[in-house]
């Protein structure tokens, strides 16, 4: 039975790709999309890219009609998202892809975020949604929170070693570029074209940046200890796609043999032979990661590179591989397609 799907906030770019993913989707149908300040346009006026999609028209988020409806994707900026899904009906299904319910210690949420959390009873139900790693509880879950895109991929390619004990846990540092939908479609200075094209910028230095609080809480668990790393994004010229170097201590052999243990039996993350390093261009568009691993100079370190695309695998993808699970459905469906290259 086709499963009835409600994208709110469709308007931006992750509710965006989310109708591109599931337009493919033989076990899903959009229903109803919302978009406050869109509301009564249709899609294609919005991205003529879906012009073919047959898309419901955009409309306001207390206008969706939920009886019938069996999962919405909540693609809303956070604290819009707390106060919106703290009211959905109960039964409903909820896929949230904005940094709302990420953290349980509702303390780590105001530090991070610079307030208080408004539906804290309901950050203790919502499972953390990197597949992978929650696949049994997301299977059960009623609320799942969507990953933060830096977060994705720097635990995919961190995370196992950990686990495995192969790196040094005081010694991780993780260097992200990422693309420049990353920063939303929201009109800012910084990402006008003639602000950020031919030329690149770190960003969020000193440890600020938000994502922080998710390593904090998922590779300290995983390791049983507090695991602080150091992180620094990079906002480059191009549209998708995020790259991450990870630089750890530890054996590169072992390292790599760590990762393919972790990753063998996984459809999207594809850990390449050893020496060799991934590049954005090979995940565009797809819901796949792509891990390489190459032993450093020095003996006993190595580096770490992971590519995937942020607005697929390290959100809206995600996404929709959490709510097949969740569903009963296929974790893979609608999810299979190549990229796009050139």
């Amino acid at each position: 039975m086709t499963k009835k799907i409600a994208i709110l906030g469709a308007s931006g770019y992750t509710g965006a790709e989310l109708c591109r993913l599931i337009q493919t989707h033989s076990g899903m149908e959009i229903v109803a999309l919302s978009g406050d300040r869109k509301a009564g346009q249709p899609m294609a006026s919005v991205y003529p890219f879906l012009r073919s999609a047959g898309l419901p028209d955009l409309i306001r988020i207390e206008d969706v009609d939920f009886a019938g409806v069996d999962l919405a994707f909540c693609a809303l900026p956070h604290v819009t998202s707390q106060n919106v899904i703290k009211d959905l009906p109960r039964d409903l299904k909820v896929v949230d892809l904005s940094a709302d319910f990420r953290l349980r210690d509702p303390a780590e949420y105001a530090k991070w975020y610079g307030k208080s959390h408004d539906a804290q009873e309901m950050q203790g139900e919502a499972v953390y949604g990197l597949t992978e790693f929650y696949r049994d509880e997301i299977r059960t879950a009623r609320l799942v929170a969507g990953t933060g895109c830096n977060a994705a991929i720097g635990q995919f390619a961190v995370r196992p070693l950990i686990a495995a004990g192969v790196i040094d846990l005081d010694e991780i540092i993780l260097d992200l570029i990422c693309g420049v939908s990353g920063a939303g479609r929201s009109l800012r200075e910084n990402v006008l074209h003639a602000e950020l094209s031919e030329g690149t910028n770190a960003y969020a230095l000193g440890g600020s940046h938000r994502h922080l609080g998710e390593f904090d809480q998922e590779f300290s668990k995983v390791a049983g200890r507090k695991v602080e790393v150091q992180f620094t994004p990079h906002l480059a010229p191009f549209n998708r796609g995020v790259l991450a170097t990870c630089y750890v201590k530890g054996d590169a052999a072992a390292i790599h043999a760590a990762l393919r243990a972790s990753y063998d039996a996984e459809v999207f993350i594809e850990v390449l032979p050893m020496g060799q390093a991934p590049s954005t261009h090979d995940v565009r568009g797809t819901n796949y990661c792509h891990i390489g691993v190459v032993a450093d100079r020095r003996s006993g370190r190595a580096q770490v590179v992971a590519a995937l695309d942020n607005l697929c695998k390290g959100s809206s993808g995600q996404a929709v591989q959490n709510a097949n699970l969740m569903l009963g459905l296929e974790e893979s469906a609608g999810l299979m397609g190549l990229g796009v290259f050139p």
